[in-house]
């Protein structure tokens, strides 16, 4: 992953509100949630939502579908591990983890 797509996918998560609508997607599973439960859920209104999504989306770490009238929203997770590995990848590269021999005790 490069630097600049996962930094903005960090500013996305970055709004309140877009991160707390993330984790709704997130514990939802593969099944997602419809837009219309995301509304009433958070309590914003529909034009609100939708600019929120719009920028999850762009990031791609949400993906739409449409099933007859009803627009499903899904946390994209291929995209959200990339991002954590992102962040994990290089754990203590330059210093070992966790506190050194003999000072866990101190």
């Amino acid at each position: 992953m490069k630097l600049e797509q996962a930094a903005k996918q960090l500013e996305a998560l970055g709004n309140p509100t877009r991160l707390n609508l993330y984790r709704i997607l997130v514990r939802a599973g593969e099944t997602g949630r419809p837009v219309g439960y995301l509304q009433e859920t958070l309590g914003i209104a529909a034009s609100t939502l939708s600019h929120h999504l719009h920028r999850l989306i762009l990031t791609g770490l949400v993906t739409q579908e449409r099933q007859a009238t009803t627009l499903i929203c899904r946390a994209n997770y291929p995209v959200m591990n990339d991002l954590l590995g992102f962040l994990a990848d290089e754990c203590c590269a330059d210093a070992a983890c966790g506190p050194a021999v003999g000072e866990a005790a101190a």
